[in-house]
Order: C-alpha cells, then structure tokens, then sequence
C-alpha cells in the first residue's frame, strides 16, 4: 500500500513541485532576513526541474542564527521511539539560547510526504528540517523542494566526508548534497549463531555458494521441512534486489525505457529461487502477515536465517532465546553492494533564509556523531559515521552489538537507492510475478515474457 500511495504522490508533485512560488513558508517565529537566492539549475530538454541551487556563501554570517527562532522537525519516528526523540530535542534546546525545536510527529513516510508535498505547493506551513524516506530524495530535487546544502556546509565547514560514501551519495540530486543520512538500514542476513556454532558454518560471502550452505542449514524429512535455511521477504522486492543487481542485472537499462529482467543473469536467479523453495530450503515470505509470520519462525528456531533491514536489530535480539548473528549478504563474483534503507534529513527550499538557518543548526546536531550513537544504542539502527569506531562510544557500542562489525566493515558498500519515475509501479509488477512462480506452479517461461512486457510499459510511459 505505501508503495502505490507513493506512485499516486510522486505525480502529485511532479505538479505541485514545478508550480513555482515565493518563500515564505516559515514556520519561524524570527523577523525575515533577505532570503538567500536561489535559482533551477539548467533544466533539461525534457523540462526536468533542478534541485533549488543556493548562490555560494560569501561569508559564513549568512548562514548564522542571529534571533530567538521557534521551528518545527517533522519525523516519522513512532512511539517506540518517543522518548530518544524528545530527549534528542530536549538535548538541542538546552545546548543553545537561540533556536527552540518543536519535534512533530506526521505518520508514515508516505503520510509524511504527503504532508510535505502540500505545504510545499501551497508555499507555507513547511516544518524547518524535515525527514524523508531515501526513495524520495532524487524526486525532491528534481521538483526544487529541497534547499541545496552545499553552501552550508561550505560555510560551516561541517565535516560530511565521514559519512560513509554511499550514504553521503544517496543524499545527492544533480551532484548536489540535498539531504544527509539520518537514521540509515540496510539489508543483512539475521541468523542463529548457536546454531551456526553447533554446525560449524558461516555465512556464505558468495551467493554461488548459497546451494551448500542451504543444504548444511536446512532440515528437510521426506519432503516437509523442519527448518528453513533462510526465507526471503517476497513483500519488499530491496531485500533481494542487490542480488540481483550484485548479478550482473541492471533492472533498469540504460536507456530508461526497459528491463533486463529477462536476461539470463535474471532468469538463473528466478530458476535457483524455485528450486530452492520446491526443495524446502526457503520459502518466499508474501502476504499481509508475511513479515510477523517470517520474524516469528525465525525465533521459534523454524528457520536458521532471515534476509531483513539492520534497523531490525533491537527487536531481534529481544526476542531470540539465542545469539542473534548478523551477516553481510552474499556477493556476487566482483561485487558485494547493498543498498540505504531508512531516512534522510531535508530543509525545504521555499523557508525564509532566518528558518533554513535554524534548520541547519538542528540538522547538524542531529547528524553529528554522539547524537548518531544515541540512535545507533537505542533504536537499532546504524552508525553512520566511518570514524565513529575510533571514539570510545563507538568501541563500547561494538562491544555491546558485536554483530554490527559487517556493517562498519563495509559503509562504503551501501549504495543510493534505483530512481526512475516508474520504479514504484515496476516492482509491484516483479513482486506479483515472482511471488506467483514462486508459490504456485507456472510456466516460468511466460511468466517471465508476460512480466517484462508490462514492466516495459509502464518505464515506457514514465
């Protein structure tokens, strides 16, 4: 459902967005100040909008706060994570005498963004900072709603080369920094370190070595299995798109207009998935109650693995009766990339430069790395910072979460995310035909021909 809603709000935007108004749009409560300019980047000869271009900073007093300033932050964050969120806030307000952060929650990242396209086409109401989710960044810059925070970093000298490369490139629209990496996830394989260690196996780093290790996990009697060796999330195609794409598949081609889902790197890969699932050794987790359902068996010991986000983390362990290991997902034979999950953070471009400032402020603070490890502790999500293993917090934090060690070990592997107009409408086609293959059984053949016509289309009229 959030991924229709988010076709049906991406053209809503791409309406909105290019509609064009003044600033003015403060939530602050500080006097205007000249609003820095801004300008669209050349567009293209398709009409495509630039990221809102900030005129480089002559001096670093632009950017400062200089009046008692009350702004808003939007999030996402549920109630789970109400109290970190009030104390992070808390923590801001206290530090300074200036800028006092009111933390708004506005649903989902789907209801969010919602909100967030309205307020920005009817050019007020917009919170200071925001959070989006990553798929939406290349469609905020493309639109103009987000201020480009090149100048204010420049300005500030605030450091973000620390970010893990991939992190801070899934931030970018048109070369230009847009957002920051707030509270990131990405994909891994949980599995039952107890049972790992009683059976002397590990994690394969290679997917072409999938098949033994499958067969060594799994517990299959006369054709009922007992335990799975793993169970792939059919609901949410990212969690097994970087095999794909670590395969050599491009799933949008170069000319934006087509698949290669039918090249023979794809198709091997649906061929070994069924086997898999016919033999017993997985199965594709799809439905309503596939994600409750999967996490369930993987911590009543039913399943010796579970491909998953990182955010996950947390609840895993409270959960599992045993050690809960955390595993980087195979490779393929030259690549081993994953992709960002979870959020970013944003000021919206059309603010009164005094609103944008303040935002600025907040937004470092929320970046910087103790408020990154506060995260990190208490919500199960993951540091974002490569130097963070040198601090003593991040030393403590690996000694309390030791699994973590494969994603410190690999930041720089965590790519932006595929955009492409038509890319919410693409995988709802590829994860009904796979699920289909993968449950029932069907000629994998037309399935596969029937799938990439449709997906075609649909890159075609986007």
């Amino acid at each position: 459902m959030r991924k229709m809603l988010a076709v049906v709000l991406t053209a809503a935007m791409g309406c909105s967005l290019l509609s064009g108004c003044s600033g003015g749009g403060s939530t602050g409560g500080a006097k205007q100040t000249t609003q820095a300019p801004t300008q669209a980047a050349g567009g293209s000869s398709s009409g495509e909008t630039k990221a809102a271009d900030t005129a480089p900073a002559a001096d670093a007093s632009m950017y400062e706060v200089t009046e008692p300033i009350t702004i808003q932050w939007w999030h996402a964050l549920e109630d789970q994570y109400s109290q970190t969120v009030d104390d992070v806030v808390k923590g801001f307000n206290e530090s300074q005498d200036l800028i006092t952060v009111e933390p708004v929650y506005i649903g989902s990242y789907s209801q969010l963004n919602e909100a967030l396209v309205a307020a920005n086409a009817a050019g007020t109401g917009l919170p200071a900072i925001t959070v989006t989710n990553t798929p939406y960044v290349a469609e905020y810059g493309a639109g103009g709603l987000t201020e480009v925070l090149d100048p204010y970093i420049q300005a500030s000298g605030y450091d973000v080369e620390d970010f893990g490369e991939g992190m801070l490139e899934a931030g970018k629209y048109d070369s230009k920094q847009v957002c920051l990496p707030f509270l990131i996830s990405t994909q891994v394989v949980y599995y039952n370190k107890d049972m790992a260690d009683e059976l002397g196996v590990t994690v394969p780093e290679k997917w072409a070595d999938m098949d033994e290790f499958l067969e060594k996990v799994s517990i299959v009697n006369n054709g009922t299995t007992e335990r799975y060796g793993s169970i792939v999330p059919g609901w949410d195609q990212w969690y097994f798109e970087t095999v794909y794409l670590n395969s050599g598949v491009k799933l949008v081609n170069d000319d934006m207009t087509s698949t290669d889902l039918d090249s023979q790197a794809a198709v091997d890969l649906v061929y070994k998935y069924k086997e898999w699932c016919d033999k017993g050794l997985i199965y594709w987790a799809n439905g309503a109650d596939a994600s409750s359902i999967m996490r369930q068996n993987f911590i009543d010991g039913k399943a010796f693995s579970v491909f998953h986000t990182s955010s996950l983390y947390n609840t895993y362990v409270d959960k599992c009766s045993f050690e809960v290991g955390m595993a980087w997902l195979p490779g393929g034979e030259s690549t081993k990339n994953q992709e960002i999950g979870g959020s970013m953070l944003l000021i919206p471009s059309k603010n009164d430069q005094a609103t944008k400032n303040a935002g600025w402020q907040f937004l470092m603070y929320l970046c910087g790395k103790d408020v990154n490890m506060k995260w990190a502790k208490e919500t199960g999500y993951m540091p974002t910072r490569n130097s963070v293993l040198k601090t003593d917090e991040g030393k403590k934090f690996l000694e309390e979460k030791p699994a973590f060690q494969c994603i410190f070990d690999n930041l720089d592997l965590i790519k932006p995310r595929i955009s492409h107009p038509g890319w919410n409408q693409m995988v709802t086609i590829w994860k009904s035909y796979l699920a289909e293959i993968m449950i029932e059984d069907v000629d994998i053949p037309s399935k596969i021909e029937d799938m990439v016509e449709e997906i075609n289309e649909v890159l075609e009229d986007a």
